[in-house]
């Protein structure tokens, strides 16, 4: 599975607007239901949630991967947002997040669930992708350096 796959360029946000982890949920719920309009964001965010209650999804390395499980999707979606400024989220290093992929997946398909979800993970363990995502000018070119990067692999 390649993110190109899961990732479209309409679920791509160069600058989170969010202030706090509530507002960010919100807000990347509110993106993924832009790109795909079957989406309840009430409801993601209402999933995404849930599972952060469980423990944060803030990794640490300045990155979060907020994820749950919809029983109404039939394919796996991802989204990614930047915040430019951070912003607290209970990381696992307690410093902010900047870096934000969504991840939804059938309830069904748990094994794809982890595979995405390692797969994000060994991304965002390079700190030289991390600071190209950070510095890239608009979502366009975020959108890229993910592709590119995801290429590799």
């Amino acid at each position: 599975m390649k993110i190109k796959d899961i990732l479209s360029r309409e679920s791509v946000k160069e600058d989170l607007q969010a202030t706090n982890k509530q507002e960010a949920i919100r807000e990347l719920s509110q993106m993924i239901q832009q790109a795909h309009p079957d989406i309840s964001s009430e409801q993601l965010f209402s999933i995404l949630m849930e599972r952060e209650n469980l423990g944060s999804t803030g990794i640490g390395n300045s990155v979060a991967i907020p994820h749950g499980k919809l029983s109404s999707l039939s394919n796996i979606v991802t989204g990614f947002a930047r915040s430019v400024k951070g912003l607290e989220f209970d990381s696992q290093d307690g410093k902010p997040v900047h870096l934000f992929f969504v991840l939804i997946a059938p309830e069904n398909a748990a094994s794809l669930h982890l595979k995405a979800l390692a797969r994000l993970s060994r991304l965002l363990k390079d700190v030289n992708f991390r600071n190209k995502l950070m510095e890239a000018k608009d979502g366009d070119q975020i959108y890229k350096e993910i592709v590119t990067e995801d290429e590799k692999f």
